[in-house]
């Protein structure tokens, strides 16, 4: 089932960069997505355009039937609540435990304190962090905070999980760490998941569906399983 559409999707800024140039794709429900290309091609404005932190100088971009980039500016924190963001800097607030950083993407859409906590300490509990509640940013390991963020990412439920470079950060064993639990996330609970990356060992070990962008160009849409990432890419 179609559930991601970019249909002559073009993204030019103010200074005259063209950083998508009249793309065309669709991913299903269900799918687990990279987006590979070099520093600039234009990878993270693909994913922008996905939960409109930027929005498509032309064409457009369909995201569960929502043409996410005709959203009044309004309606646009509605149509997040959908949708989970993991960041490559975590994004954290300093001041508050790794629990208190889930449940305030839940205190935030106004949900009752009774039903934020067991949504909290499930989602803790899925990334391997039921231990860490008390725990505030600092006393963590880069690993166990991108898990704090991916728990705050999923703690409502998305169908749609985004990440821009998550393991861009961390360590190869760590980054295998996370990256199973991003996986494991798309096949329990059936998230589609669109991941920005230049990791080619992750890549090459996960054999998803890869898209190849290149100048702001989708060159390359290669099926599950079917794209050894080089040196070149």
């Amino acid at each position: 089932m179609k559930f991601i559409e970019f249909k002559n999707v073009t993204k030019t800024y103010g200074n005259g960069i063209t950083a998508c140039a009249d793309v065309s794709v669709e991913i299903n429900k269900g799918e687990f997505v990279f987006v590979i290309g070099l520093t600039a091609s234009g990878k993270s404005t693909f994913v922008k355009m996905l939960y409109r932190e930027e929005k498509p100088t032309k064409g457009t971009v369909n995201v569960g039937g929502v043409n996410v980039g005709a959203l009044r500016n309004r309606k646009v924190y509605k149509f997040r609540r959908k949708v989970g963001v993991v960041f490559q800097d975590f994004k954290l607030l300093p001041q508050l435990t790794a629990y208190e950083n889930v449940a305030y993407a839940l205190e935030c859409v106004g949900m009752k304190a009774k039903d934020i906590r067991p949504k909290v300490l499930d989602a803790l509990e899925r990334v391997g962090l039921k231990d860490k509640v008390r725990s505030f940013p600092d006393e963590l390991s880069g690993g166990e905070q991108q898990r704090v963020c991916i728990a705050r990412a999923i703690v409502n439920s998305p169908k749609l999980l985004i990440c821009d470079e998550p393991t861009g950060n961390l360590d190869p064993k760590t980054s295998k760490e996370i990256m199973d639990v991003i996986s494991s996330i798309n096949k329990d609970l059936g998230t589609t998941v669109i991941m920005a990356t230049h990791d080619k060992e992750i890549v090459n070990r996960m054999k998803k569906r890869v898209l190849v962008i290149n100048n702001g160009m989708l060159v390359g849409d290669y099926e599950k399983g079917s794209y050894k990432a080089s040196e070149s890419n």
